[in-house]
């Protein structure tokens, strides 16, 4: 199945590395971020795993839930996050889901049949704490994710959520935002005091809201 932005993430029940689980009450009131990666024991995996560990502090700083998916079985995810930890420096504490049945790949469209029908490609979905999908990035096997940009647009959801803004191309948190198209100016004088730059009237830039 396709799985727009906007609707819920299918729930399931699957075995991991941190015993059985059922997504949606794993996720509980937290962001979540499933990502999932072609099979065990290979290059660019273990180098996302490993980014993905160190980054424990930045995904718990914005109340965040990590769980890796691949079709190999939990005994082999096991053996696996030894060498992780070895070669790349970090523990991999987070859930790893053993998909053998394909069941999730099934659920997440997770397996493309013309890149490779045995393995899941590398997809990337952002899951907010109303268990909607938020964001879907998808990569060829042969490419490893840029985390650090998976940690910026989860910035931009979280800042956009509180805040009637949205964010320009090549933002990171702590620049300049645009007011959303929706908010009138004289709005715009309540929320924004300090005032802002207009470029165009469809286009005001304003300091980022606290």
């Amino acid at each position: 199945m396709t799985i727009h932005l906007g609707e819920i993430a299918p729930d399931f029940e699957q075995e991991t590395t941190f015993g059985p689980i059922r997504f949606h009450d794993w996720l509980g009131e937290s962001w979540g971020i499933l990502f999932s990666h072609p099979k065990d024991f290979t290059p660019v995996c273990t180098t996302e795993l490993g980014a993905v560990a160190k980054l424990a502090p930045e995904w718990a700083k914005r109340n965040t839930k990590v769980i890796g998916l691949s079709v190999d079985p939990v005994g082999r995810h096991r053996e696996w996050e030894t060498d992780i930890a070895e070669t790349q420096g970090a523990r991999v504490d987070f859930p790893i889901i053993a998909d053998a049945d394909g069941k999730v790949a099934a659920l997440y469209d997770m397996i493309h049949p013309a890149a490779d029908p045995k393995v899941t490609v590398r997809t990337v979905f952002i899951i907010d704490p109303s268990k909607k999908v938020r964001l879907t990035l998808t990569y060829p096997p042969s490419a490893g994710r840029n985390f650090d940009e998976v940690l910026r647009v989860l910035d931009s959801l979280q800042l956009t959520d509180r805040h009637k803004v949205t964010t320009p191309a090549n933002w990171t948190s702590g620049g300049d935002v645009i007011i959303a198209p929706s908010v009138s100016d004289e709005q715009a004088r309540t929320l924004f005091p300090e005032g802002w730059k207009t470029l165009r009237p469809y286009l005001r830039l304003v300091r980022q809201p606290e």
